[in-house]
C-alpha cells in the first residue's frame, strides 16, 4: 500500500477539540445514509473523524461495517480532500443500505464536500485533483 493511501494517526481526528472545531462552522454534504462535515486544517493533508452512534446503527456489526467502508473510501480519495478535516456521521438508513450503495453514497459526498469547500473558500494551497 502506498504511503499516501495509509490511514495513520496523522490522518485521523483524535481529540475532542479537533471534532469541536469541525462541528463549530462546517461545510456540509449529506444524503439519507451519511452526513459529511468539513473545515480546513493547517496540515495540508486530509484528516478523518467518524461518528457512528448506537442510536442510528444499533448493532456493533453495522457500526463496524460503516466505519470500515468510510475508511476504505477515505483512503482512495484523500488526495482530493487535502487540507480538510472531515467528520462522517452515520444516519439511520446506513444500517439497511447494501455495501455497494453505501460506498457509492460516501464516494459521492467527497466530491460534493470538496466542491462546496472550494466555493466557500475553505481551501489550502496545493492540488486537489
Amino acid at each position: 500500500m502506498a504511503p499516501a493511501a495509509r490511514f495513520g494517526r496523522d490522518r485521523r481526528l483524535r481529540v475532542p477539540a479537533q471534532f469541536r472545531r469541525v462541528f463549530a462552522d462546517p461545510v456540509k454534504a449529506g444524503d439519507r445514509h451519511v452526513t459529511v462535515l468539513a473545515r480546513t486544517n493547517d496540515t495540508g493533508s486530509a484528516r478523518l473523524g467518524l461518528a457512528a452512534s448506537k442510536r442510528n446503527l444499533r448493532r456493533a456489526v453495522d457500526r463496524n461495517r460503516f466505519k470500515r467502508l468510510v475508511r476504505e473510501s477515505f483512503r482512495a480519495h484523500q488526495g482530493r480532500l487535502a487540507g480538510l478535516d472531515l467528520v462522517v456521521i452515520a444516519r439511520r438508513d446506513a444500517a439497511s443500505a447494501e455495501r455497494r450503495q453505501l460506498r457509492a453514497s460516501i464516494d459521492r459526498q467527497w466530491s460534493i464536500i470538496r466542491r462546496r469547500a472550494d466555493a466557500r473558500g475553505e481551501t489550502t494551497k496545493g492540488n486537489h485533483g
